[in-house]
């Protein structure tokens, strides 16, 4: 969805954060990663997208340029951060003016060919009245990502900056595998024959009638499904269309959607499956029951590679107001994505289970449940009161090897962080925790200094697997970021 192209250790330092409360400031790296992680361009509870664009541009100057263009590419590539991925992109030419790696910063961050759409409308709406040369050198070679199928997809000819401009502008190199489409994008030949999208709007272009459109449109889903065109996410994302449209492919369907190879290969998030089910709850089909087994099922075998950690884990979520009316993240609250979250680290790793807001209490669960029912039993449940991370620490009644904090790091209540209460509980347990500290709204402020914590954002199977790593290694988050070569 186009938002632009309309149609090291370091002195901890205290602060007020925006309940309020007293907190520790993550440094300017950690500050700008959490916000790269964790905005999807939407208002939040304590923050507009606008001040987190405005954040975004007033750290650039306080980080090194080339760290924050690894980390555009990181949120870009391995997150699917979007919006904000191209917000970074477009302000941060101008801080990279003449660096001899600007050029593969532009070619690295360009995932889909509509990145350039956008990053350019932004920058044009945005003052800027021609296209740097390493963005423009970027794109060039960026280009020769895409074969003919991804250029026509995302032609945009309706939107501001269209991609025959940026081909007309950049002049693309041709690959083997795009020379043809390239030829035809630019001469405007070049159109979309082979994507379920075109198929579909096809079937409502010629349909002479309600009924003949409705039979073309099942014919359309039949292919699409029968043949495997239809990628995974595509599926989830028109679950409810193809029940409704193409009832009789319910079999083949629930057997796509517990495709274990096919759940391993996409980046589905988690919680995109309880998207799908509210979704068909809603409709009130007849095949419900089947798709809903089905969606289940698939939830808990994309979980299957989440890492299993030894010793005793403590899971907390957050269930305060902040995080019940926080910015929704594709159409979830924050409790929402902490609680499928929860639930998954919950059954996965055998863990005791805590709830918290103005104050904290474990919560019980069967592990025999559905991840789906726990996590909607969390949400329901929740409290929605003030945010006391002092609970947590008061209440916890043994020794664990680590803490999963799952919040919008927003406290206030007492205003001064838990640090005290923390190191109470270590002394009465003889307990040395790690802590992981998700912060799910990359507000930038932690209830911890920043040596007693791991502070981690967003949600992607590549978080999970970077917990494994972060009990050897501290920094591994800003590691996997320098790794990223230019």
């Amino acid at each position: 969805m186009s938002l632009f192209n309309k149609s090291l250790k370091k002195k901890t330092v205290k602060t007020i954060n925006r309940a309020g409360g007293q907190a520790f400031v993550q440094n300017a790296k950690m500050r700008l990663v959490s916000i790269l992680l964790t905005s999807f361009a939407k208002d939040q509870f304590y923050r507009t997208a606008d001040q987190t664009f405005e954040e975004v541009i007033k750290l650039l100057p306080q980080v090194d340029p080339k760290f924050a263009a690894k980390a555009g590419i990181y949120a870009r590539t391995v997150y699917g951060m979007r919006s904000i991925s191209h917000v970074l992109a477009a302000e941060l030419s101008a801080h990279v003016s003449g660096q001899p790696w600007a050029k593969s910063f532009y070619h690295q961050i360009v995932s889909r060919p509509d990145d350039m759409q956008e990053i350019a409308a932004y920058y044009y709406h945005h003052g800027g009245k021609t296209l740097p040369n390493a963005m423009k050198k970027g794109f060039a070679t960026a280009f020769g990502k895409f074969d003919g199928y991804q250029l026509a997809k995302y032609r945009g000819e309706r939107k501001m900056v269209k991609l025959i401009d940026l081909a007309n502008l950049v002049h693309p190199i041709p690959t083997p595998g795009n020379a043809r489409a390239l030829e035809a994008l630019v001469n405007g030949s070049l159109k979309s024959v082979d994507t379920w999208e075109a198929k579909l709007t096809k079937a409502g272009q010629v349909a002479v009638n309600d009924k003949e459109k409705k039979v073309l449109k099942a014919k359309a889903w039949k292919e699409m499904v029968k043949e495997k065109k239809i990628g995974y996410f595509a599926l989830l994302r028109n679950l409810r269309n193809i029940a409704t449209e193409a009832p009789k492919l319910t079999t083949e369907v629930c057997k796509l959607l517990t495709d274990k190879n096919r759940i391993q290969r996409s980046k589905v998030m988690p919680f995109r499956y309880l998207m799908a089910m509210d979704a068909l709850k809603d409709a009130k089909l007849e095949n419900n029951r089947q798709l809903l087994a089905a969606l289940d099922k698939a939830l808990e075998i994309a979980v299957s590679n989440v890492p299993v950690f030894d010793g005793k884990t403590l899971v907390v979520l957050d269930d305060s107001g902040s995080m019940t009316w926080g910015q929704k993240s594709m159409n979830k609250t924050p409790i929402e994505l902490g609680a499928i979250f929860a639930s998954v680290l919950f059954k996965s790793n055998n863990a005791d289970l805590m709830r918290f807001s103005d104050d904290a209490s474990y919560v019980n669960m069967h592990f025999g449940d559905a991840i789906s029912s726990i996590s909607s039993r969390l949400i329901k449940n929740a409290k929605s009161a003030g945010t006391n991370f002092h609970a947590i620490f008061e209440q916890a009644n043994k020794a664990y090897d680590r803490i999963i904090i799952l919040s919008d790091m927003q406290g206030w209540i007492g205003h001064y962080s838990p640090k005290n209460a923390f190191e109470d509980y270590k002394r009465k347990y003889n307990a040395n925790p790690f802590i992981y500290s998700f912060d799910l709204q990359g507000y930038g402020s932690s209830q911890f200094p920043e040596n007693k914590i791991f502070c981690l954002t967003g949600f992607s199977e590549k978080v999970l697997d970077m917990m494994q790593l972060l009990e050897t290694d501290r920094n591994a988050l800003i590691t996997e970021i320098e790794k990223i070569q230019l």
